[in-house]
């Protein structure tokens, strides 16, 4: 999958934080994170892998009962099932890639037909543009 840059595609994930699916595969998703500052993603934890880079600004990153301050360029790896959370110092933009897939940040496409088939399902792994 190729996905060319855009500035659409950004869900509200939590008030002052957006994210964006850029590209998936079969086994990995790579997100972009827009955080505004005084924003906080509460401590929480899921079953993927995730790694991520902040390209700009300053978050303070818990992992598990680890907490650092992050800025440009520093990264990190949490492993699956750890607690973790994220207050945002300044304003923020942070790449991740979780592993396996999150489902739940597949983009959806529009589908042209009967209501029924109006929500449409995420697409895996195809190559080609994604709407949503």
């Amino acid at each position: 999958m190729i996905r060319k840059a855009s500035p659409r595609g950004y869900r509200l994930a939590l008030p002052g934080i957006e994210r964006k699916t850029l590209v998936y595969g079969d086994r990995t998703l790579l997100t972009e994170f827009r955080m505004g500052k005084g924003s906080a993603l509460p401590r929480h934890a899921h079953p993927a892998e995730q790694t991520g880079y902040l390209v700009s600004g300053h978050v303070r990153l818990t992992i598990g009962r680890r907490t650092v301050d992050a800025r440009p360029g520093d990264s990190w790896s949490i492993p699956g099932d750890i607690q973790h959370g994220v207050a945002i110092l300044e304003d923020s933009v942070a790449i991740e890639v979780f592993s396996p897939v999150r489902e739940d940040y597949l983009p959806r496409r529009r589908v042209i037909g009967p209501p029924s088939q109006a929500a449409g399902k995420p697409r895996r792994g195809k190559a080609g543009p994604v709407v949503g």
